[in-house]
C-alpha cells in the first residue's frame, strides 16, 4: 500500500511538472525576413555570385574563341602545333572548371560567414523571450510536422530580434 502511494505521488508530481512546462513556437522564416542584416547579407551574396558568374562567362567566351580559332586553322597546323593548341584549349577548360569549383566554395564560405551572426541573433532573441515568458521549449514551425496549441511568440521574438539586429549593425559602422 505504501509503495502504491509513493508511485501515485511520483506520477502526480511528474504530471504537474510537465503541465508547468510551457511550449511555444516561432516561424523562423518570418523572423529572418524581418532582419535588415539578413537582407544586406543576401544582397552581398548575390553580388558576389553575379561577379563569379560574369567571370566564368568571360572564361567561357575566351575558351569558345580559342576553340573556334583552332577549328578554323586546324587544317593548316602541323601535328606538333595541333597538339599544342589542343593542350592550350584543354588547360583553359580545366582552369575554368577549377575556378568554378573555387567560386562555389567561396560562395559557401561567404554564406556561412554572413549567416552565422544572423542565426546567433535569432537564437539570442528566442532565448530572451523564452526566459522572459518562462517558456521551456520553443519549436520552429517550419521544421515541425505537426503542432497544435502552444503559444506563438514570433512577434515578440521579432521585436527583440530587430532590437538586437540594430545594435549589431550599429557596432559594424
Amino acid at each position: 500500500m505504501k509503495k502504491l502511494m509513493v508511485v501515485l505521488v511520483a506520477v502526480m508530481s511528474m504530471s504537474t511538472m510537465m503541465a508547468q512546462t510551457k511550449v511555444a513556437h516561432v516561424n523562423s522564416q518570418t523572423l529572418l525576413d524581418s532582419m535588415p542584416s539578413r537582407q544586406s547579407a543576401l544582397k552581398q551574396l548575390k553580388e558576389f555570385e553575379a561577379a563569379g558568374v560574369k567571370e566564368l562567362q568571360e572564361m567561357e567566351a575566351d575558351l569558345q574563341e580559342a576553340y573556334k580559332k583552332y577549328m578554323a586553322n586546324q587544317a593548316e597546323l602541323s601535328p606538333v602545333m595541333k597538339q599544342y593548341e589542343e593542350e592550350k584549349i584543354q588547360k583553359k577548360q580545366m582552369a575554368m572548371q577549377q575556378r568554378e569549383q573555387e567560386l562555389q566554395q567561396q560562395i559557401g564560405n561567404l554564406s556561412n560567414d554572413l549567416n552565422e551572426p544572423i542565426l546567433k541573433r535569432v537564437q539570442e532573441a528566442v532565448k530572451i523571450v523564452a526566459e522572459r515568458k518562462k517558456i521551456g521549449y520553443v519549436i520552429d514551425e517550419s521544421t515541425t510536422l505537426y503542432f497544435s496549441g502552444g503559444m506563438d511568440i514570433t512577434n515578440d521574438v521579432m521585436k527583440e530580434l530587430i532590437r538586437l539586429d540594430q545594435e549589431a549593425m550599429k557596432g559594424q559602422k
